[in-house]
């Protein structure tokens, strides 16, 4: 949870700019989307199998240089 406290003489502005870089640090609106539409389990196990492999392919491909 994104815990905002607005200081003295802080303008409406400045305290939605800085809530709003809080709630992207802290993986909220990222977690919002992955989670906006379900998801069936051998769908998010392919993916994350994709993009181990995209992982791996990186890896080497970087020793080899």
């Amino acid at each position: 949870m994104v815990r905002l406290v607005v200081r003295d003489r802080e303008s409406i502005q400045e305290a939605v700019r800085r809530f709003r870089k809080l709630v992207e640090r802290s993986g909220i609106k990222k977690e919002m989307r992955r989670r906006e539409y379900y998801e069936k389990p051998s769908e998010i196990k392919r993916r994350a199998r994709l993009r181990a492999e995209r992982r791996a392919r990186r890896s080497r491909f970087l020793a080899g240089s």
